[in-house]
């Protein structure tokens, strides 16, 4: 099955994220890979795209909104659109969803 989705996914550098990007990748899709290890995510896009996968990245952190708002914007400056946010990186309150305070998540700059 051959995907052609533009999709972006936070925590990319390792693990769940590092997998889903290698495994979308290789069936079609268009990655932007976000997460705060520059290296790692450096040698995921070259993986990627030695296998002949469309993988861009920026070092950016979940917890600042800018930083969330640049990932998009990279997304939509090297393919002309996002059709799918994968949110692995982890943060998190202990509540129900209808009580976050999405301002106390984190920085927010």
């Amino acid at each position: 099955m051959q995907i052609f989705w533009s999709l972006s996914i936070t925590g990319a550098s390792s693990g769940i994220g590092e997998a889903t990007a290698e495994l979308l990748a290789a069936k079609g899709a268009k990655v932007v890979l976000g997460a705060r290890r520059a290296d790692l995510l450096a040698t995921l896009t070259e993986r990627i795209r030695q296998a002949g996968g469309h993988a861009v990245y920026l070092q950016m952190d979940v917890t600042k909104r800018t930083e969330v708002a640049s990932l998009v914007q990279l997304a939509l400056d090297e393919f002309g659109r996002l059709d799918v946010i994968i949110s692995n990186a982890g943060i998190s309150q202990l509540q129900l969803l209808e009580d976050v305070d999405v301002e106390g998540l984190g920085a927010n700059d």
